[in-house]
């Protein structure tokens, strides 16, 4: 008798992300406006808010909703190099870099600065930025930076090198790049949960009491013949610490004055937010203190406005004993 294979596939493969900050490889070609497409920021933890129901067909129309969101701590940027890339039979590939003349002390704890500088090229087909963050800035105990790169708006490679240029030895804030009330996608790393069995992992069946030797497992692990266990077998291991993407969630408050975020003593194993801040409905991948990437969507809802939120209070009560 056939039978599927129990349990959810999931994201397959099951596989672990190599640093705790996302990878990202796809930038949006659509952006006519020459500017950054991301900002990242360290995850501080949810709290909820009262605000105007912003959808006029919703049967709450005209009335106050609770919403509940995550704060994520955004302290400016700073710009590492500027790459310029060559499309070849290959893909992309990196023709030259232009490195920055001022670099942070604390760069040198996460790479070793180069001092070779090169040309811009005379043919390009893109540019992007190379940024690092500044956790030394907040409250956080951590002093080295992440390093990473950033995809540029519009269709001129040559205005997207100007603009890029100009960010070399500036800091880049946060207001610079995202707008309240418009759509992003988040980027992180989720929560490690460890080794895990089969009914965590892949969410099987639980046997009934009778069955042999186990109730949390799977029956067995393939046919007899051939000799050989598929790669869609549910079987323990390692769980979590995944890349995940999160498309479209809704940015409802730019912000910087941390007063107005900061709860009761302090946010639950974070402290108190010392730089702008977002506001991003519903839940964000990762554990608290991960840093968190948001871009520009790249597969937008078609149907959705950009709106100005008209949030009327946000909770600042103590999460301890929650």
């Amino acid at each position: 008798m056939h039978k599927p294979h129990r349990g959810s596939m999931q994201f397959w493969p099951h596989k672990r992300a190599k640093r705790a900050y996302a990878r990202l490889r796809s930038w949006l070609n659509r952006s006519k406006e020459v500017k950054l497409l991301a900002f990242p920021g360290y995850k501080v933890g949810m709290t909820h808010i009262l605000m105007q129901e912003p959808n006029p067909n919703a049967p709450t129309k005209g009335m106050q909703i609770q919403v509940p969101v995550t704060i994520l701590e955004c302290p400016p940027l700073k710009a590492y190099s500027v790459r310029y890339y060559k499309k070849t039979l290959d893909g992309m590939k990196v023709v030259s870099e232009l490195f920055s003349k001022k670099l942070d002390k604390s760069l040198s704890r996460k790479i070793k600065p180069t001092k070779k500088d090169g040309k811009e090229p005379e043919d390009f087909d893109d540019v992007r930025l190379v940024v690092y963050t500044t956790p030394v800035f907040t409250g956080l105990e951590k002093k080295k930076p992440e390093l990473f790169e950033i995809g540029i708006g519009g269709n001129d490679a040559k205005q997207k090198a100007e603009f890029a240029k100009s960010l070399l030895d500036k800091d880049i804030r946060l207001a610079d790049v995202l707008k309240e009330g418009h759509l992003v996608d988040v980027h992180a790393v989720t929560k490690g949960k460890g080794f895990q069995g089969t009914v965590k992992k892949f969410g099987v069946k639980i046997l009934q009491h009778k069955s042999e030797k186990k109730k949390r497992g799977i029956g067995n692990l393939g046919s007899w013949t051939p000799k050989k266990v598929q790669f869609t077998v549910a079987q323990p291991g390692k769980f979590g610490y995944h890349l995940r993407t999160e498309y479209n969630k809704l940015l409802l408050k730019v912000g910087n004055n941390p007063k107005e975020i900061n709860v009761k003593g302090g946010h639950l194993h974070y402290g108190n937010v010392k730089n702008d801040y977002v506001l991003i409905k519903g839940s964000v991948p990762g554990s608290v203190k991960r840093l968190v990437t948001m871009t520009e969507p790249i597969r937008p809802m078609l149907k959705f406005k950009p709106f100005q939120p008209e949030i009327k209070y946000i909770s600042l009560e103590s999460k301890q004993g929650r």
